[in-house]
């Protein structure tokens, strides 16, 4: 009964209080244009996490750079290592850097 118990309290405060991620390496790009998001009204940050899709909060648009260019999120898939905490549908980052190679 003990462990069912610690097991309940560990699932709800994984919901209450989100998920951390620290330094990990996720997949990321345009929630609308890569990832099909319909209740997106416009480009917007998002990433991959366990098969799961969030926006990214929390960070200054300009570091994701030019959407639309070339090589922007929204014409292709990229990695990065990000910080942060996941509530919800959202991912509130507190760190976000691109790494070189893109997604195929």
């Amino acid at each position: 009964m003990k462990k069912f118990l610690f097991v309940l309290m560990l699932g709800f405060s994984m919901i209450a209080f989100g998920q951390k991620l620290e330094n990990k390496v996720v997949e990321v790009g345009c929630g609308m244009c890569q990832y099909d998001l319909k209740t997106d009204k416009g480009c917007h940050m998002a990433i991959n996490y366990g098969g799961k899709i969030y926006h990214v909060e929390g960070i200054d648009k300009k570091v994701f750079g030019d959407a639309h260019a070339s090589d922007g999120y929204c014409m292709m898939k990229k990695q990065a290592r990000v910080s942060g905490q996941i509530k919800g549908s959202k991912f509130h980052a507190t760190r976000f850097a691109y790494l070189e190679k893109p997604v195929k």
